[in-house]
């Protein structure tokens, strides 16, 4: 399925997900059939009060190879009380693309990802 045509946009929805962070990548955001997502930031929180912790936050690219997970952050460390900004510039998903993320310790990592849902139907 090719992505929708950006020029010829119908509609743009802004949405913002949440989510605790476990050991395992989980999926965060995933674009819908027929949609282009254009994310625009991925806040990682550390609520943990004392420890340190670890995040792992990945672009799965449904079309490489059957989908591939490529680390946009790899363990960068999260200080206890302490907020990272993940993204610098936006980035955009296309139908089966998803934003993945993990921590080194569950629930002291929570993720925000702010985004805008594209359509041109």
């Amino acid at each position: 399925m090719a992505a929708p045509n950006i020029v010829n946009v119908t509609s743009i929805l802004g949405e913002t997900q949440g989510k605790a962070l476990t050991t395992s990548l989980a999926d965060i955001v995933t674009a819908a059939a027929n949609k282009v997502y254009k994310v625009n930031a991925i806040y990682v929180s550390n609520v943990d009060g004392t420890d340190n912790a670890e995040a792992d936050i990945a672009f799965y690219d449904s079309s490489e190879g059957g989908g591939t997970s490529f680390y946009i952050a790899k363990t960068v460390v999260v200080p206890a009380d302490a907020s990272l900004d993940v993204l610098s510039k936006s980035i955009y998903l296309e139908e089966g693309d998803k934003i993945q993320a993990k921590a080194s310790a569950a629930s002291d990592l929570e993720i925000v990802v702010s985004y805008e849902i594209i359509d041109d139907a």
